[in-house]
């Protein structure tokens, strides 16, 4: 039998039997902790399942639920067996992936009745049969007018017009049964893999719930998202006024040249949006002097806030902008993080004593000297900028704890409007698989670290896990604490962020570790057909990101 030399987790290097599975090798090395499951494994930098065969020397790394990619094959194996669950029990109904809340997918279904306890005691059941029958996903590759007459005969008008447009002649599926759908990446070996996992009934929809990362046994109480919730479904029916929500409709309206159309009721959305929230502020105006803002990376606040400011003059107000960053303490006082370095993402690297002093004179219409900081020398410079507001001045600050009460502890709530903003893709890859709204923030980061900052996307790709854990501990669990989300998505963004990004990410050598998750976006990206970003207005919250913005940052 032919050798093959395999490398695994860059330790030992062996030989193994050529066309061994990885499954097999993987039961040669059994996790020391039972409760994470082998789920997959990366083949030289690009994620493979495990009944994936080696067939040349390679570099093997195991995944398990604690690896994001473990996580997203778990979760994308889960969500196919709740739409097998579905297609098994009510082939006339058709089930629509929403949107992420917490820790899982919110679905809609489109039957005769409305979705109730009892139809989801009936699809869980069924589901867990199909757990217990530990059945195959079977990958399966297919020319590109065989896979449209597929799912055409399926009935996934959804799918045929992704096929259609897709720059490639043969389509990747997988079968479950009798279930079929594109592959879009690694699954579990079979059904049996996914023991863990929750339906609920959650508004008048379904809420598939996952593990904690931490722990792959464990699923946490649902907790209240009615703002987020609220936020989603203004997206959804954004998408409604603009007939897309998916990728197949999106690239029908290119390809016709509909799309410019699109972009103009779009960015008038965003606008009507904004004029609301600025109207809201101006109700209250009388006790509202603050205005707080804050959300994830890339969403796209500071475009936000200078569009919320024009609207705020039109009402005949004057907000004036105070920077956070005049706040950090100096290095030697700054919090450090568990690896020792600063951590200036804390909320305790700013000087919260001096900022809620200070913030309450203003109020109070005393003139303060606002301190200015230099981070080249990593303390506060001794010059201070004098400011006093007046009747009809607001004050916006940005930043990431805006939604944190610590930060602004001693001014009155009544005084303050705390505002949530991100990018809450409402776009869809099809009716079954989602968006992660994650993707279109590390693309807009990419495209503007490259632009602005001198990054590579290899740069950015390497930072985005940090970027991520301070958003978990940082701001989303804050989130519904906002008096008002808005969501800075835009449903044609990634056909015109595409001619960007893909450039960079093609920079990326395959024996970088962030080689997988670039060729990953790149595939994705490969699914949208461009758009001339030349028709992206000079106010669009997109040009923040690509550049030709009409506001000074």
């Amino acid at each position: 039998m032919e050798k093959i030399k395999v490398t695994l987790h860059g330790l030992a290097t062996q030989e193994y039997d050529k066309h061994i599975k990885l499954i097999d090798l993987a039961a040669m090395f059994p996790n020391p902790n039972p409760r994470f499951q082998t789920v997959g494994a990366t083949v030289n930098n690009i994620v493979q399942c495990l009944q994936c065969t080696l067939d040349s020397d390679c570099t093997v790394e195991f995944l398990t639920y604690k690896n994001r990619e473990g996580q997203e094959i778990y979760r994308r194996s889960v969500s196919a067996i709740l739409t097998c669950a579905v297609f098994e029990l009510y082939r006339n109904s058709r089930l629509i992936i929403g949107h992420s809340l917490g820790n899982g997918y919110y679905y809609s279904l489109n039957t005769d009745i409305p979705v109730s306890d009892e139809i989801i005691a009936e699809i869980s059941a069924k589901m867990l049969e199909i757990v217990q029958r530990d059945m195959p996903f079977q990958k399966e590759t297919l020319p590109r007018e065989e896979a449209e007459i597929l799912f055409k005969k399926l009935g996934y008008p959804d799918k045929v017009r992704l096929i259609k447009y897709m720059p490639y002649n043969a389509v990747t599926i997988y079968r479950l049964g009798d279930y079929v759908d594109i592959e879009y990446g690694a699954m579990l070996p079979s059904t049996g893999y996914a023991k863990f996992f929750e339906l609920n009934k959650y508004n008048t929809g379904l809420l598939l719930r996952f593990p904690e990362p931490i722990n792959p046994t464990q699923i946490s109480p649902i907790k209240n998202w009615t703002k987020l919730f609220s936020v989603y479904r203004e997206s959804k029916a954004w998408g409604a006024i603009l007939n897309i929500n998916n990728i197949g409709r999106l690239n029908e309206f290119a390809a016709h040249k509909k799309i410019f159309d699109i972009i103009k009721i779009q960015e008038a959305l965003h606008e009507k949006k904004i004029a609301l929230i600025a109207d809201e502020i101006n109700k209250k105006i009388d006790d509202v002097k603050l205005i707080l803002i804050a959300g994830p990376s890339s969403s796209g606040k500071t475009t936000f806030s200078k569009r919320l400011s024009v609207q705020l003059m039109v009402n005949g107000l004057n907000p004036m902008a105070l920077s956070l960053d005049n706040y950090f303490l100096n290095h030697d006082q700054s919090p450090v993080d568990e690896d020792g370095n600063l951590d200036f993402e804390c909320i305790k690297a700013l000087d919260l004593e001096l900022l809620n002093a200070q913030l309450i004179d203003l109020l109070k219409g005393k003139e303060v000297q606002i301190p200015e900081y230099d981070f080249k020398t990593g303390k506060r410079k001794t010059t201070t900028k004098p400011l006093r507001i007046s009747e009809n001045t607001c004050i916006i600050m940005e930043g990431i704890h805006g939604l944190n009460e610590e930060l602004t502890s001693s001014i009155p709530a009544r005084n303050k409007f705390k505002i949530y903003a991100s990018a809450l893709t409402q776009l869809c890859i099809d009716d079954y698989n989602r968006i992660p709204t994650t993707d279109t923030r590390l693309i807009r980061r990419m495209v503007r670290d490259a632009k602005f900052r001198g990054y590579s996307a290899k740069d950015t790709i390497s930072r985005w896990p940090s970027v991520r854990r301070g958003e978990e501990r940082n701001i989303f669990p804050f989130q519904e604490n906002a008096d008002v989300m808005f969501n800075s998505a835009l449903i044609y963004e990634l056909s015109v962020l595409k001619q960007f990004a893909e450039p960079l990410l093609k920079d990326i050598a395959t024996d970088d570790r962030e080689y997988h998750e670039a060729r990953r976006l790149l595939k994705f990206l490969e699914l949208f057909i461009p758009i001339n970003y030349e028709e992206v207005p000079p106010t669009s919250i997109l040009r923040e990101f690509i550049s030709g913005s009409s506001f000074k940052y």
